[in-house]
Parts: structure tokens; sequence; C-alpha cells
């Protein structure tokens, strides 16, 4: 017997749709602490700084603000899924128009990510042929490892843009729509 779910009008099997909205819901509470904790070291490094160090202090509080930026970003992401996550009919078109930006934010910066690594490898190289023997066995440890993130991160790009695309889409049907229950249906229930 297939593990069921009941919905507003009738049983039906777990809808696929919101497993991704759980998903997409745990990633952005992980990047809010990711945020988070690196904000908490901006500030730290910017409160450590001197009088004379303005130029530096200026580029500190720049990656404040994108910190902030994320931070509040990631935050609507995750009270959207879990309005999905709960049927609440507000949810579901942010939900969507949601998917469709960070399905183009994942593609074009998995493109950015696959133009700069050429770069990357060339200067890691050219360092490693300047740092000698011990140095370039450090370097190609630490290339190593940057080459293994780089795989899992465009293996995850380019998984994550035909899931994004495909929430999009499924929130659309007139299936996924019925499931969605405005205020006056929820205040009843």
């Amino acid at each position: 017997m297939p593990f069921t779910m009941r919905t507003r009008a009738s049983s039906s099997r777990l809808a696929l749709w919101r497993i991704v909205l759980w998903l997409i819901l745990l990633l952005a509470a992980f990047g809010c602490l990711q945020y988070v904790h690196h904000a908490q070291e901006v500030w730290t490094h910017l409160k450590a700084l001197g009088p004379g160090d303005a130029q530096r202090a200026a580029g500190l509080r720049v990656m404040l603000a994108w910190d902030a930026g994320y931070l509040l970003a990631a935050f609507a992401l995750i009270v959207l899924c879990a309005g999905g996550i709960l049927h609440q009919a507000w949810s579901r078109l942010p939900l969507q128009v949601a998917a469709g930006i960070l399905a183009a934010w994942s593609a074009l910066s998995g493109l950015w990510l696959f133009q700069q690594w050429h770069g990357f490898v060339d200067s890691a190289t050219a360092m490693a042929a300047a740092a000698g023997p011990q140095g370039a066995v450090a370097l190609q440890a630490l290339l190593d490892h940057a080459r293994r993130s780089y795989h899992i991160g465009l293996a995850l790009k380019v998984v994550s843009v035909p899931v994004l695309v495909w929430l999009a889409w499924r929130l659309g049907k007139p299936s996924v729509k019925a499931q969605f229950r405005g205020r006056k249906d929820s205040l009843t229930r």
C-alpha cells in the first residue's frame, strides 16, 4: 500500500512538488545560517579595522550589505515555501516566480562558474610552478579540493535548473491550483 496524504478534496498520492518545496525550504534555511555566520565574521573584521583603513572598511560594508540582501531573500523564500507546503493560496504565484528566478540564477551562475574555471586552473598552475616542489604539492592538494567542489557545485546547478522549471510549471497546473486554499477557506477549517 503506497504512502498517501489527505488533501482538501480527496485522498491522493504524496505530491512531488511539496517535497521539492521542502528541499528548497531546507536549503534556504541553511543559506540563512551561512549568511549570518559570514556577516558575523565580516562584522568582526570591520570592528577590528583602524581609522586609516577606509577603503577596506568600505569593501567590508559592501559585503555586509550583500549578506543582508541574501539573508532577506532566503528568509522570504522560507516563508513562501512554508506557505506552499501549507497550501496557502497567497504563496502559489510568488513561488512560481521565485522558482523561475532561481532557475535563471542557477543557469547563469553555472555558466559563469564554467567560464571562470579555466582561468582558475591556469593561475593555480602558474602559482604551483613558482612555488617550488613543496609548495606545488600543497597547491595541488588545494586544487584537487577546488576541483571536487567545482564539480559538485556544477552538478547541483545542472540538476536544479530543470527541477525549478518543472516546479514553476507544476504550480501553474489546475490540479495543483485546486489544492491551494484562500484565507477564508483556512479560517473555516
